[in-house]
């Protein structure tokens, strides 16, 4: 879950409104998240020295969200600290750093950018682009219902995100309305990528014992606990577009297993009066994979087929996200038609601030079998004064749209008014996206500052300013801080006040090991770049260290010598001596038969190599009382002794006469001992 900063406060708060925000609780009572107070409490603590946390606007089951300053890149984002359990669970943190890698890969308009990962004192974090609109969950939560068309334009957004980290091999499993959110004009983005498939391995369950992902929104096949491709995706995004429309999941049992079970035998139950959307998303919802939309891009181009046939959708209220006290006003997102096109056509939306009034979608157009939206039968009666304030509303904003287009034709544009993206803050292709998105060009000017290389530090005209279709924003793009010297002085130094020095200067550390006939072990012998040149902050140089003298093979010649001559051979080349005395069947006793390491591999010099002298063969005597014995039993005597048992006159049971060699005498280990029956 991604949460949103606090809109300004512009009327009193609805009681309870700012909890169901921040928990997400579903229909009839039921809540699909749970705050821990783990990692409750943390506001104004910073993570990995980057991130201060402001305030927690936002809990799940698997943590808790807080906006947060970016100390480094002075930038504003979404901090979701998840639960201090998960980080005990190896597994979860497993899959969760290489989640994270994944899901920062993904580069797209409407899936929720992630930022950084990491992990301090024992809580996993993961950094997320900070959005405003708040999510569908709190929409409908708030009594918000979307039209049909709406709908279709959501999951059509939706849809393409999905198939874009689908074609990346990375399936959501977690599809549901508190993951799809909204930016500040109206743009659906998907968040949790990668999410749920860590908390799967982690075996994390919620509060009530069940797994995390919400099973009200899962495809039969995610109950089986196989692997699950994009078409599980859709499936979730089919149910949660009927709940978008209708306030209400279907076909949800007493319990999460009836619920699967009963999705698993039949087809998901869709509402009449959908028109087109209905036929979309009832193919979307079958129990079987095979019959669904062959893949998330099958599916956006049918809800954008229904879209058009439905019609342009009515203006959306965005929920925004009220912080601990307040609950914010809502923000109108109407589409503009360009001119010369089908009325379904529609550009960047136009923006109006409403009243706390108006914290619900506009009445749609009738539609027989489609709920009616929250407040729609609230209209108040013809002649009523509440007509004047309407007209003022609309002429003030016709006077805006008027200045918008006016200014937006000075930089260019000839096409309707377009809201500018908000860009600071994003890579360039990232920024570069958004406004191709929008129908406007791209200006681009580079200069030094503090920022990383290709960060956007500074947009004209502002983000929501009007910009006329086809006109300019112009961007300022980071070439990254100016350079650092590399610190004089570091050849010859120990490693670690080495390593020490380039920290302090900004400088990531890399260390390659060689060989030196004079320099000791860990004496710093060279550094790329030089010590005196200049390179960015934060980039690497590398060290090459010092692993001392190169190692030399163990002499070959001091196998057969005497323990002293093999030892004068071994110090003439540097090395210290030890001795092991050995059983050896074939060399003389006092004679050297090896050494450790072994004679010719390479060893440190000055290192002590130890050397293996013969002992001579290892004798042992033939046990006394074989003879009465029967054959087995003696046979079972010399084998424990470790000589081997010859048989004369064999016979089971019989027993032993006499013995050759005769009891007492030794004989070499593994010596062969007559047995006479």
């Amino acid at each position: 879950m991604v949460v949103t900063v606090p809109a300004p406060r512009r009327g009193p708060a609805r009681a309870g409104a700012t909890d169901r925000a921040a928990t997400g609780a579903g229909p009839a009572g039921t809540v699909e998240t749970v705050a821990s107070s783990a990692v409750a409490g943390l506001a104004g603590r910073v993570l990995a020295g980057r991130y201060r946390l402001l305030g927690a606007v936002g809990s799940g089951a698997s943590g808790r969200v807080y906006v947060a300053d970016d100390v480094r890149l002075r930038r504003r984002v979404a901090v979701k600290v998840l639960h201090g359990g998960l980080a005990d669970d190896q597994g979860f943190l497993r899959r969760f750093r290489s989640e994270a890698q994944h899901a920062a890969a993904l580069q797209h308009p409407n899936i929720v950018a992630v930022y950084d990962w990491g992990e301090d004192a024992g809580m996993p974090f993961l950094v997320l682009e900070l959005l405003t609109g708040g999510s569908l969950r709190t929409l409908i939560d708030r009594g918000g219902r979307l039209h049909p068309a709406q709908a279709a334009h959501v999951g059509r957004q939706v849809a393409a995100a999905l198939h874009h980290a689908h074609t990346r091999g990375i399936v959501h499993r977690d599809v549901k309305s508190a993951n799809l959110l909204f930016d500040a004009h109206g743009t659906a983005r998907v968040a949790d990528f990668g999410l749920a498939r860590a908390l799967a391995e982690a075996g994390w369950t919620e509060v009530d014992g069940g797994a995390v992902g919400t099973l009200r929104y899962a495809a039969p096949e995610q109950a089986d606990g196989g692997p699950v491709d994009g078409r599980a995706d859709c499936y979730s995004l089919a149910v949660v577009l009927i709940e978008s429309v209708t306030g209400v999941v279907p076909d949800v049992g007493e319990t999460p297993v009836a619920t699967v079970l009963g999705r698993a035998r039949r087809p998901l139950t869709v509402p009449a009066g959908l028109g087109p959307l209905g036929e979309v998303l009832a193919r979307a919802g079958q129990p079987d994979p095979a019959d669904r939309f062959p893949d998330a891009a099958a599916f956006a181009a049918a809800l954008a087929a229904a879209g058009r046939m439905i019609g342009p959708p009515p203006p959306l209220v965005l929920p925004g996200l009220g912080d601990p006290v307040d609950d914010p006003a809502p923000t109108r997102i109407a589409p503009v038609a360009r001119p010369g096109t089908a009325a379904t056509e529609t550009v960047a939306p136009v923006v109006a601030p409403t009243g706390p009034t108006t914290a619900v979608p506009a009445a749609p157009p009738a539609d027989p079998g489609v709920p009616a939206p929250a407040g729609a039968h609230a209209r108040r009666p013809p002649g009523s004064h509440r007509r004047v304030p309407v007209v003022v509303a609309v002429v003030v904003l016709a006077a805006l749209v008027a200045a918008g287009a006016l200014a937006a034709s000075a930089l260019g544009g000839s096409g309707p008014p377009v809201a500018a993206p908000s860009l600071v803050g994003l890579a360039e292709e990232r920024a570069a996206s958004a406004v191709a998105s929008s129908g406007l060009r791209l200006e681009v000017t580079r200069r030094r500052s503090d920022d990383v290389v290709g960060l956007v530090v500074a947009q004209r005209p502002a983000a929501g300013a009007f910009v006329s279709e086809g006109g300019i924003v112009r961007i300022v793009v980071s070439r990254g801080p100016p350079p650092v010297t590399v610190p004089a002085g570091l050849i010859g130094l120990p490693l670690a006040e080495a390593q020490a020095r380039l920290e302090q200067s900004g400088f990531v550390v890399e260390v390659a090991r060689a060989y030196d006939e004079n320099a000791p072990v860990d004496r710093v012998l060279g550094a790329d770049p030089a010590p005196g040149a200049t390179a960015p902050p934060e980039s690497v140089v590398r060290l090459r260290v010092s692993d001392g003298p190169a190692p030399v093979p163990v002499p070959a010649e001091v196998t057969g010598k005497t323990f002293d001559e093999a030892a004068a051979i071994l110090r003439a080349r540097g090395f210290g001596v030890a001795r092991a005395d050995v059983f050896d069947d074939e060399a003389d006793a006092g004679r050297v038969v090896g050494a450790t390491p072994a004679v010719g591999a390479p060893a440190p010099r000055g290192s002590t190599v130890t050397l293996n002298v013969s002992k001579g063969p290892e004798l042992v005597a033939v046990p006394a009382g074989l003879v009465g014995l029967t054959v087995e039993a003696a046979s079972q005597q010399l084998q424990a002794a470790g000589l081997v048992p010859v048989v004369e006159n064999y016979a089971p049971g019989r027993r032993v006469r006499a013995t050759d060699p005769a009891a007492g005498t030794r004989v070499r280990k593994g010596a062969r001992v007559t047995l006479f029956l």
